[in-house]
């Protein structure tokens, strides 16, 4: 193949090189493009399509690191073989089966869950990558150490301990793939005779596990500043399920006295212990980030989770349990023969990932950038309507909009759908039979409570979309 017709947009907001990738990837997953067939070399679709050498590198390198192309050395580029991809996507009846189980697609997606996968460092991860294979390194293919890799155990713990205040040493942490399974994981070496309080509302998934695998569950009403320690008292619960930093939908922050009450009631009887999901904490606005609880224990009650799925991608599938000694000698009691559940080179890479400096460069970088989109989204709120009620908006990736008019939830959204614009309410997080009227915190009077993420959407989009649920909601209330 000597050349490609793509029609480039020069006035288009979209980069040049990223007009290219998307051509050549979509016409490889259509099979117009076949595997192993050669594409144009660099110097000539830079010279047949009239642009710079390194906007074709660009386009050419992103296709090589998501695998749709391979580079032969003195050869040239190739397409991968990836003859199954296209023929998958094509049959409609799959594709409308995918469509009712991903909902509509929508131009403008607040999704709380979202993460901005155009700033992920493709270039460090590739040379990253590179360096860990460049020698033919045998251990890196056997079976390492169930717990994780030593040297990315020391390089997370020295994280913590820097920037969340964590205390704990290598051999206290677990590495797995992804909070999913370290909770699992957990349920083991605990045993299933325990009962499990979480915050309502909550986040759902773990509610989930722990039902599934036969765990008591229960839930304990918040107030504004947390999961109520009475309430927890009065539960009967010896298993407490926090997200203390910044929880969960809610975006509370828990203050001192209510941690220190927190940890007072797991001191009090043996089995009793604290799960502190710590899913966000790198993403903070205003003020100093606030200190882990499990910085505060000193009776081995508090069993620390984090994850980079949200720091780095979700796709990453790296999370970390620090486990109190305690329950650490009950892991390898019960649990020290299950492999580790992430390869040895993803460790390596990511331990050199942190090591070199290359994470907390990554984190300043997405930090701005969250910060930027943030400030653009209040902005555009208050022009909205300069009364909105804005809580949550300190910290994370989502806010919550608060309204005290009577509209319901499930108009607020539909509405704000005929717009094109995907919002999300807060009753999904609530428990099914708790009381959900309990909006916000405690505040029981009667309100709705909308949330919007921003990770995912620029600032122009972010712009846009608020402008639409200013039509939206405006017209809903004529």
């Amino acid at each position: 193949m000597n050349e490609l017709t793509i029609s480039l947009r020069s006035g288009d907001k979209t980069p040049l090189y990223e007009q290219i990738y998307d051509y050549i990837k979509e016409e490889i997953r259509k099979g117009t493009i076949q595997s192993g067939e050669k594409l144009p070399s660099t110097r000539a679709l830079c010279r047949h399509l009239e642009v710079s050498r390194s906007t074709v590198e660009l386009a050419y390198e992103q296709l090589l690191s998501e695998g749709y192309i391979e580079a032969q050395p003195y050869r040239g580029y190739f397409v991968s073989q990836i003859d199954g991809l296209y023929r998958i996507m094509q049959p409609k009846t799959e594709e409308k089966q995918d469509t009712k189980k991903s909902g509509k697609k929508y131009p403008y997606d607040f999704t709380p869950n979202g993460v901005d996968l155009k700033s992920f460092p493709y270039n460090t991860w590739r040379k990253l990558s590179k360096e860990c294979l460049v020698d033919d390194r045998a251990e890196l293919f056997r079976l390492g150490c169930p717990q994780g890799e030593y040297g990315l155990r020391n390089a997370i713990s020295s994280y913590l301990h820097q920037a969340r205040g964590v205390n704990c040493t290598p051999e206290q942490v677990i590495v797995g793939a992804g909070n999913d399974y370290l909770l699992m994981l957990l349920c083991v070496v605990l045993g299933n005779s325990h009962k499990v309080a979480l915050e309502n509302p909550t986040y759902r998934q773990a509610y989930r596990l722990f039902v599934n695998l036969s765990y008591e569950v229960c839930t304990v009403d918040m107030d504004g500043k947390g999961m109520r320690s009475d309430g927890l008292e009065k539960s009967g619960a010896d298993i407490a399920f926090v997200m203390p930093s910044h929880h969960y939908p809610l975006g509370t922050v828990m203050p001192i006295k209510r941690r220190m009450e927190l940890l007072k009631w797991a001191e009090e009887k043996k089995e009793r212990y604290i799960i502190e999901d710590d899913y966000d904490s790198e993403f903070r606005y205003k003020g100093k980030p606030i200190p882990a609880l499990q910085g505060y224990d000193r009776g081995g009650k508090v069993i620390y989770i984090g994850t980079f799925s949200k720091s780095i991608a979700p796709a990453i599938r790296m999370s970390y349990m620090v486990l109190p000694r305690p329950v650490l000698e009950l892991y390898r009691l019960r649990c020290g023969f299950i492999n580790s559940t992430v390869s040895k080179v993803d460790q390596l890479i990511l331990r050199k990932f942190i090591e070199d400096g290359y994470y907390e460069r990554h984190l300043n970088k997405t930090r701005a950038l969250y910060r930027s989109r943030h400030d653009t989204l209040l902005a555009s709120l208050k022009e909205l309507d300069p009364d909105i009620c804005i809580s949550g908006e300190n910290a994370g990736v989502h806010l919550l909009l608060h309204f005290r008019d009577g509209r319901s939830e499930e108009e607020l959204i539909r509405k704000a759908a005929e717009k094109g614009v995907k919002v999300y309410g807060l009753s999904e997080y609530y428990v099914e039979g708790a009381d959900t009227g309990a909006r916000g915190g405690g505040n029981r009077s009667k309100e709705t409570v909308i949330l919007l993420g921003y990770a995912n959407m620029n600032e122009e989009k972010i712009k846009e979309a608020v402008s639409l649920l200013g039509k939206a909601w405006k017209e809903q209330q004529i």
